[in-house]
Formats: C-alpha cells, sequence, structure tokens
C-alpha cells in the first residue's frame, strides 16, 4: 500500500462505551472558505493537476496506489467522510449511525435522492454490491431484487490487509435506505474505515456491464464524473451536473484534468509555463523557486507519511536477523533525508508518523555506525561481504510523497552497502508492473523501496496494513511475528485509546527489535500551485480534493 499527511486529529473509529448506544447525528457542513477571492468562488474552467506517474486502475476496491486513489477521490464517496485538512469523520453517504451495545453491529442510514453519474439511483442495495462484493464469503441480503454479485477477479488487496473477512460476518439492506453491518468481533477502526477509498460505493449496474472493464470505466456519485484515459499521460474529469450535495456551491470547474508527467524538474517547468496549474511532488530546490515567482504559490502541511526500505522476508537469506541489522546500520539515512529530501523530511525511526497517537518516543533507532555493520554482516556470516550474493535492490519509478526520488535513494544505499562489503545494484520497473510484482515477492527482488500515506488517522492503519504479515499474505513487507500479530489483534478489539496507545508503543518496539524495516523519512508535503488556483488544501490522507477548489 502506498498511499495511499499533519497535525491531524484522532479518529475514535468506535464511538461508544460498552453498556450504551451511542448514535452520530448528520454534522453541518461546512461552508468552502472564500477568504482568498475578494469575489468569492468563480464557477467554470479547467484545473490541470501535474502527477508524478499515471493511475493504475479506477476501481478503489482493487488499487493501492495514491495516482488511482487521488482520482477516485472526485469519482466516489463513502458512508462516511473525512473532514477537510483533518481525519475526524462527518457524515458521507450515510447522514448518521448507530452502533449496538456490544459494538458488533451498525446501521446506516443513507441520504435519499443521490444518484450515480450512469443515472441509476444511490440506495442501500448499492452499498450491499460495493462493499459485499470484497467478502471472500458473501453473506449479503439484499431490499427487494437486489444484484447478482460476480466472482472476485483478483483479490481486493486493502480488504484482505486489513483481515475485512475476519472482521465482517454480514451486510444487510433492512430497508431501501438503511444499510446493517453484522461484525464477527469488536473493531475499533471500523468507521474511520468505511470511510477510506476502499469502501467507495460503485453504481453495481456499470460494473455488472463489464466487471474486467470496469476500472477504465468507472461510475460513482462524487462531484465529477468520468471522461476519457488516455494511458501514461491524462485522465479528464467533467463536471457531475447531478451531484447532489449542493450546500458549498461547488463542485464549480468544469474540468479537472490528471497529467503524468514523471520527471519532477519537468513537471515544475510545465507549472512555470502555465500547461499545469498545480504541481505535485517538486524537487526540493524547486521551493526557492516558486517563492520568488509572483504567479505561483506553495501550500504545505506535515505529512502523515512514512517511507522505508523492505526486506524481502519470504526468501531464506533475509530471515537472518544479523544481515537485516547490518544494512539498518549501513545505510545513511540522515544523509539520505539531508541530500535528497532537503528540508523536506525528517529521519523516520518508527512506522507511524510522530505526530500519531501511540507514537514510541523510546525507540532509539539505528544509528549511522559503519563498524557496527561490519560486525554484524560478519556475525550473519558475510565477513566483509564473502559469501553474499550480489543484492537487489528495487527503487520506486515514481515520486511519492514519502520518497521524492526513488533512484537517487536507492544509489545512496548501494552506495553505503558498498563500504561493508555488500555489493548491490538497483532495478525498477514502471509503476503499475513495480506494484505487481513486488506483491508476488520474486526472488529476484531482496530489498524494496515503498511507503504509505495515512487513510485514516490511526495507528492500526500503517501497524497492522503495512507490516503484520501474519495476517494476510497481502501484506507487502511479509514481515511474520507471533508477538506482533498478537498486538495487532488486540490493539482491533480494545476501545480504550489509552490501552491502545500502549499496545502500539510495544509492537514498535518489537519491529525495531526484529528490524522488520528500515524506515528511512517522513516527509513534508510541499506543492506549487498558480496563484489563481483557490481554495485547494492538502489532506493529511494525501486525498486531492477537487470539488470546493476554484480557477480565478
Amino acid at each position: 500500500m502506498f498511499r495511499r499527511t499533519l497535525v491531524f486529529t484522532l479518529v475514535l473509529c468506535m464511538a461508544f462505551v460498552f453498556g450504551g448506544c451511542a448514535k452520530k447525528e448528520e454534522a453541518p457542513k461546512q461552508e468552502a472558505s472564500t477568504a482568498t477571492s475578494a469575489d468569492g468562488p468563480k464557477v467554470g474552467g479547467t484545473i490541470v493537476f501535474g502527477r508524478g506517474g499515471d493511475s493504475v486502475g479506477l476501481d478503489p476496491a482493487y488499487e493501492t496506489d495514491g495516482n488511482s486513489f487521488m482520482v477516485c477521490d472526485n469519482l466516489y464517496e463513502q458512508l462516511v467522510a473525512y473532514k477537510d485538512e483533518t481525519t475526524d469523520v462527518e457524515p458521507g453517504l450515510a447522514k448518521s449511525w448507530d452502533i449496538s451495545d456490544d459494538g458488533k453491529t451498525y446501521t446506516f442510514q443513507l441520504r435519499e435522492g443521490v444518484n450515480f453519474h450512469d443515472g441509476t439511483p444511490f440506495n442501500a442495495n448499492a452499498v450491499v454490491f460495493s462493499i459485499g462484493r470484497m467478502m471472500k464469503d458473501r453473506n449479503l441480503k439484499f431490499f427487494g431484487d437486489g444484484f447478482e454479485v460476480p466472482p472476485q477477479e483478483r483479490p481486493p488487496e486493502y480488504w484482505v490487509s486489513m483481515e475485512m473477512d475476519d472482521t465482517v460476518g454480514s451486510i444487510e439492506a433492512t430497508g431501501e435506505y438503511t444499510v446493517v453491518f453484522n461484525l464477527k468481533r469488536v473493531e475499533a477502526p471500523f468507521i474511520a474505515n468505511v470511510g477510506m477509498d476502499f469502501a467507495s460505493i460503485i453504481s453495481p449496474t456499470a460494473f455488472i456491464k463489464d466487471p474486467k472493464a470496469y476500472l477504465r470505466n468507472p461510475v460513482g456519485t462524487g462531484p465529477f464524473k468520468f471522461v476519457k484515459w488516455v494511458a501514461d499521460d491524462s485522465i479528464t474529469l467533467e463536471k457531475f451536473a447531478d451531484y447532489w450535495d449542493k450546500s458549498s456551491g461547488g463542485p464549480y470547474l468544469d474540468k479537472v484534468v490528471f497529467r503524468a508527467i514523471p520527471e519532477n524538474s519537468v513537471r515544475f517547468l510545465e507549472l512555470k509555463t502555465g500547461n499545469i496549474d498545480i504541481c505535485q511532488f517538486p524537487n526540493p530546490a524547486d521551493i526557492d523557486l516558486v517563492k520568488k515567482d509572483e504567479n505561483l504559490k506553495l501550500v504545505s502541511q506535515p505529512g502523515m507519511n512514512v517511507g522505508y526500505l523492505g526486506f524481502n522476508h519470504t526468501k531464506k537469506l533475509w530471515q537472518n536477523l544479523a544481515l537485516r541489522q547490518a544494512v539498518a546500520h549501513a545505510i545513511n539515512r540522515q544523509a539520505i533525508v539531508d541530500n535528497i529530501y532537503q528540508g523536506m523530511g525528517q529521519l523516520a525511526k518508527n512506522g507511524i508518523p510522530p505526530t500519531m497517537w501511540g507514537y514510541n518516543d523510546d525507540v532509539p533507532g539505528y544509528a549511522y555506525d559503519v563498524e557496527l555493520a561490519k560486525k554484524k554482516l560478519a556475525e550473519a556470516g558475510y565477513p566483509e561481504g564473502k559469501g553474499l550474493p550480489e543484492i537487489k535492490l528495487w527503487s520506486m519509478p515514481v515520486p511519492r510523497p514519502y520518497n521524492p526520488e526513488g533512484l537517487k535513494v536507492g544509489i545512496a544505499m548501494i552506495g553505503d552497502l558498498a563500504k561493508i562489503g555488500i555489493t548491490a545494484n538497483v532495478t525498477s520497473y514502471d509503476w503499475g508492473t513495480y506494484l505487481k510484482r513486488q506483491r508476488e515477492q520474486p526472488e529476484d527482488m531482496d530489498l524494496f523501496q515503498l511507503g504509505w500515506t495515512g487513510d485514516n488517522g490511526d495507528p492500526d492503519n500503517f501497524l497492522a496494513v503495512l507490516f503484520d504479515g501474519l495476517a494476510s499474505p497481502a501484506i507487502r513487507t511479509q514481515y511474520k511475528s507471533e508477538r506482533y500479530h498478537e498486538l495487532m489483534l488486540l490493539g482491533k478489539t480494545t476501545i480504550d485509546q489509552a490501552k491502545r496507545a500502549q499496545i502500539y508503543k510495544e509492537a514498535q518496539q518489537v519491529m525495531f527489535d526484529d528490524v522488520a524495516v528500515l524506515t528511512v523519512a517522513h516527509s513534508t508535503v510541499i506543492w506549487p500551485m498558480g496563484k489563481n488556483i483557490m481554495n485547494f488544501k492538502l489532506h493529511p490522507t494525501g486525498s486531492v480534493r477537487m470539488k470546493n477548489v476554484w480557477k480565478n
């Protein structure tokens, strides 16, 4: 997962205490800020968003990458939504919800009068279909005729990695606008989870027409609808005229175009010349140029993210703790942060960012120590690297919030490894192939770069989804520890936040002791854009929300 950022507020996903039933009432809608424009929001126009790579697909149940999700953010909606600039939840397609006394039954009351982009109605059956299609053993009940859910073409990676089949027992439409989720166990992050991209509500009619082709023909209820996708070039969306939420006045734009421009420097030049309006992931050196350009401005926030170097734990070679320790102490991560992130990141020592509740500041981190690394290499059975095969380090081909330049980071890493006698080379693939092959844990992958932008502000979304290899084969790191797995299960089923925080602090210590991964950095997210772009707000989850944005 790579998402798929800030000072954020805990999403306390289970808003109840045992012995009482809590009800979430509809929150008032926040009006879009017009302080940036004396004349208020303007209707019309096109914004071109320059990003580092193309989307992999546009079916959010089956994708995991930020480049896919940022487009989905504007096409789809979920039962609950995250408020602007925070991970606090508010009503989305559900206007309210109730949680049973035992914390295992969630009843959602849905909005009426909402339509999908294809003109079909949003209702409880659409929710049962959209979420239920991800279940391995489908225990679903529709209201009235309902739908026949096609078989899965591939595993829904988020659903599987979050152990949702062990959580959700059944989904039932008890009325046209009422949906009941019956859980197998208490799941503390459940409400926050159903606000994530993978839980987007899709048009069943559109999906059933051609399930295999749906990922390139998406249909949701969001403020924009899909128009065209030119592979490795651009995706075009246009305003959905029948959009249900008129409270803020948006969507204002006629069109949004997501352009794929892999080179950071080229992407920034396109911004300077006016060919794009927003530039994702500039080179750190370009920030000063933005500040000097009267036509440009910056939007920034601390990142709710982590970039890491993973080990292929499925290979016997990397099941050697001393060898992992050698790598951890050999790589000068601070130099990477200083020279490649250039002020846009901080050294990471844990798998969650330091602004998140449950962070364990007592974990010391791995010191850069060449002599200690050499000692650990010898302990591993490879003194001065003798007998060790050439190491293949996979570097990311696209910039991400947690890693601005994967190739440069990879080159720096193999240079450091050479100092202790480890011979390594850097390899990469196009983004879609990289993600697909990495998931398969191939023999030609020893070390790999990946990272994560949090989805919901809960430590479970980092520590369990990224690192608990015993939970699912879909966990990309495939780190397997019985104690760590026990802690992750305990964290999910514990309601008290203070107790959960202690559980996650212990888990971070276990990760450190085992060298589960080598965390590298938490980045600061800074995006330059034209000064005529109004009301664009960065979000902790990395979402790109264009609904209330306008162009002067």
